[in-house]
């Protein structure tokens, strides 16, 4: 079984581009969503956080009627670290 994805691409007037990939993005309220297929038919969409980010997101599926499904992006506040920087003298491996 491949990794590869099979995309299709539609414009505003319905002209279609197919293409293949192993992962791909879309930009969704700032930022970049990532979809990548992991072993048994299944989908891993993550967001990556960045330093400095104050927020994570969270990817919520709630199901509707048949064969429908919503997904909706939330933004979690980061919660503060305890101001650790692991270095040469912290004694962690």
């Amino acid at each position: 079984m491949s990794d590869s994805l099979h995309l299709i691409l539609e414009d505003v007037d319905g002209t279609q581009l197919e293409t293949s990939c192993t992962r791909f993005a879309v930009m969704w309220q700032g930022k970049e969503v990532w979809i990548q297929q992991v072993g048994n038919g299944q989908l891993m969409i993550g967001v990556d956080v960045e330093e400095g980010d104050t927020e994570y997101a969270n990817l919520l599926l709630r199901p509707l009627a048949t064969n429908l499904v919503s997904l909706q992006l939330e933004m979690e506040p980061v919660e503060a670290e305890d101001g650790h920087v692991h270095g040469p003298d912290c004694n962690h491996d």
